[in-house]
């Protein structure tokens, strides 16, 4: 392959600038008993990520840097994964929807106009056959756009939780926004 066909390979590729690195994982643990009793996340979720200079690991204000084109994994599952004495098992927690937020107005709870994230959505779902040797959880990935301004970027995670011995659902957000910090490439 000749120089000039690599050069217009690399033009048409989709995600110009797109890096092959290591994705992140960003784990986010829930309490499901706590949460669903006070109808908060405050003190019910704990996370944490791979990334390298985080800040917050085990807090429900995570900072986690990122690179531009870097592939996030969020993870989310209830600290509770044990199968119970009546043979039932724990209510799992869903991620329903990640939502950015506009740091730039002052207001933290607008969300963001300009998109920063390619979403991947829901990347895969638990089974719903569960064994003591095969880890259920729920996860949402997603793509940093190449084109992200390096900075500061602040999300709200929307969670759905079931609750226990019932069929309604508990929709939660994050209160104290967990971020990350995209670094230019």
């Amino acid at each position: 392959m000749s120089t000039s066909t690599v050069g217009e390979a690399v033009e048409q590729k989709q995600n110009p600038g797109q890096l092959n690195s290591v994705q992140l994982n960003i784990v986010t643990l829930i309490d499901m008993e706590r949460a669903t009793e006070t109808g908060s996340l405050s003190e019910s979720m704990f996370m944490m990520d791979n990334s390298i200079g985080g800040d917050g690991q085990g807090t429900n204000h995570l900072q986690t840097f990122c690179k531009q084109g870097q592939v996030l994994n969020w993870i989310v599952r209830p600290i509770d994964m044990d199968k119970r004495i009546d043979n039932t098992w724990p209510p799992m927690p869903k991620i329903n929807s990640i939502v950015f937020l506009d740091t730039e107005s002052g207001d933290e709870e607008d969300v963001a106009e300009r998109k920063i994230f390619t979403e991947l959505k829901i990347y895969g779902a638990p089974d719903r056959m569960r064994d003591k040797f095969t880890p259920v959880y729920y996860y949402w990935a997603g793509t940093v756009l190449s084109t992200a301004r390096p900075g500061l970027y602040r999300y709200r995670l929307v969670l759905e939780l079931e609750q226990r011995g019932t069929q309604e659902k508990l929709y939660l957000n994050t209160e104290e926004h967990p971020s990350i910090r995209v670094l230019a490439v």
